[in-house]
């Protein structure tokens, strides 16, 4: 059985992140994806030029008719813009919390443009990360959640994902690429305990989206009925092999996307 994978996320023109990543990595990694829209914004590879919110009424019930009518395996929440809308889609989701829901804490762009409203930290920290599987944090996110300094080493970077699974998630996988030096790890703390995956870091510019990306992949691989660490486990290999392709791709002057069909087409987008 094919499983289906909602997204609730902001919208990226440029295709490289948001709902538009999101659909890509649901399709990659063999699921049918559904989209809510909470933003549109107007942006490129360069950066974000404006934000225009989704009246959170309307998020809601975007929400709601997917759900009285459709299977939903697994949720993905991204982009939430505002503290109405977190209100809103705790609401919407609140009656369904036996599905799987990943939360990537959305709130910087790629290029440095703000992508949630800082009164809106206190909603998404009190209202949805008690609702989530697993969340997906970068450092300056876990930072800002926790309201600390970011990590500058290991041992903190465990400690802040510790205090993260404190405030409601079953698990925490906070993503270590802020790090210096040429490894990339990253850390999953759940009731299973404390997991470290190590990556080298690829050194390329084409990652715009990759935060998107992964937290999408890991809900597609939850929806299939993988444990958090599995999970995790697949969506970081596809993703990094996503990254290594990205310079197939030729998309925009400034921080390119990732290659979400990098195990599918081959360098002329032929089919393999």
């Amino acid at each position: 059985m094919i499983r289906n994978v909602l997204s609730i996320a902001g919208s990226d023109p440029s295709g490289g992140a948001g709902i538009q990543a999101d659909l890509k990595a649901f399709s990659a990694r063999g699921v049918y994806g559904m989209a809510a829209l909470t933003a549109l914004t107007a942006q490129n590879t360069q950066g974000v030029s404006a934000v225009h919110a989704v009246p959170p009424d309307f998020v809601a019930e975007q929400i709601r008719m997917v759900l009285a009518d459709v299977r939903v395996d697994a949720v993905k929440i991204g982009m939430i813009a505002n503290a109405g809308i977190a209100e809103a889609v705790t609401a919407a989701l609140e009656p369904h919390r036996v599905m799987p829901i990943v939360l990537d804490p959305v709130m910087v762009a790629k290029g440095g443009a703000s992508l949630l409203d800082p009164r809106a930290v206190e909603a998404l920290t009190t209202r949805l990360l008690p609702l989530a599987t697993l969340i997906t944090p970068n450092l300056p996110e876990a930072a800002a959640l926790l309201g600390e300094p970011e990590a500058m080493d290991r041992e903190t970077m465990e400690a802040q994902a510790l205090r993260l699974r404190a405030l409601g998630p079953a698990a925490v996988l906070v993503k270590g690429g802020h790090l210096g030096g040429t490894e990339s790890p990253d850390v999953l703390v759940s009731k299973a305990g404390t997991c470290w995956f190590e990556a080298p870091r690829i050194q390329t510019k084409n990652t715009h989206g990759t935060g998107c990306s992964l937290s999408s992949a890991i809900a597609a691989e939850l929806a299939k009925g993988s444990a958090p660490a599995e999970a995790v486990a697949v969506a970081k290999a596809w993703l990094a092999g996503a990254v290594v392709a990205a310079g197939d791709l030729s998309v925009g002057t400034g921080h390119g996307p990732i290659h979400h069909f990098h195990a599918l087409w081959n360098t002329e987008g032929n089919t393999l």
